[in-house]
């Protein structure tokens, strides 16, 4: 019994708490003051000086009617769409006809540099003016189609708008696409009336808001809109439209088959240049 108490003494002993550590003094026996006996710490926080920017969502138009998708010091951009302009029986007919008998062909354009690229579809061009973009000219056709003729009239009186000329697009798959423009030559005159129809499978119609000056051209937070373009469906833009917006048909990597679009405007002859004399 002395030896288990005598060891309890000792193994006591070890378990002794150690001594706290004297506070540290200066010159005349101070101690230190720090944060450690200031109380819990505290955090105040500060504006960030710069807000924090969200991306937008990509908003889709679908169903028919019409948008004013925005206001600003040029005016008005607006959108009108009319799924079902055509029935399907209708528009089955005239893809089936366009494609086999309009002279279609891949047109040469040239970048600012001046290199040359062929586009990525296939074009033909009615109207009694030439039409001229990406720096090469599709020359005047004034034979139009006949089918062609029907539908001008059938979209001039949907949208109480004469158009002269039109442009058609065939793209064959989903590798074939338009990048990010606006119809914005100056020989389809201030705030031109542009209506798109399209035949076959359905493509993504996309647009997206012109940055203000003070961006320096980054697209990056401004709106977007996808207007998903089915068979015999008409879009119509209006107002500002081209002055405020850019679109585009973007490639997809899906098995899509041929679709027509057909985009009726307005060409004026093409402003004098002034003589270097």
């Amino acid at each position: 019994m002395g030896d288990k108490r005598q060891r309890a003494r000792v193994q006591g002993s070890w378990a002794k708490p150690l001594p706290k550590p004297a506070r540290p003094t200066v010159s005349g026996g101070q101690p230190v003051t720090g944060p450690w006996n200031t109380g819990p710490r505290t955090f105040e926080f500060h504006q960030p000086t710069n807000p924090i920017r969200v991306i937008p969502e990509d908003k889709t138009i679908e169903e028919a009617g019409v948008y004013e998708i925005s206001q600003g010091p040029t005016g008005v951009s607006r959108l009108r769409l009319l799924p079902r302009f055509l029935t399907m029986e209708e528009a089955d007919w005239m893809l089936a006809t366009l494609l086999a008998e309009l002279p279609w062909s891949q047109k040469t354009n040239y970048g600012m540099m001046g290199g040359a690229y062929e586009e990525p579809r296939l074009t033909c061009w009615y109207g009694e003016l030439p039409y001229t973009y990406s720096h090469s000219t599709l020359q005047a056709n004034p034979q139009w189609h006949p089918v062609l003729t029907t539908l001008r009239q059938t979209v001039e009186r949907e949208t109480s708008h004469t158009f002269n000329s039109l442009l058609c697009n065939l793209y064959r798959d989903g590798k074939d696409s338009i990048a990010w423009h606006s119809d914005d030559e100056s020989s389809l005159g201030p705030h031109p009336t542009i209506a798109s129809l399209s035949l076959g499978d359905t493509r993504v119609f996309s647009l997206r808001k012109k940055p203000p000056p003070e961006e320096n051209g980054d697209y990056k937070y401004v709106e977007k809109l996808r207007v998903p373009m089915s068979h015999g469906t008409l879009l119509v833009m209006e107002g500002c439209t081209q002055d405020d917006w850019q679109h585009q048909v973007a490639k997809e990597y899906h098995d899509r088959g041929p679709r027509i679009n057909l985009t009726f405007r307005t060409t004026y002859p093409e402003p004098e240049q002034p003589s270097n004399r």
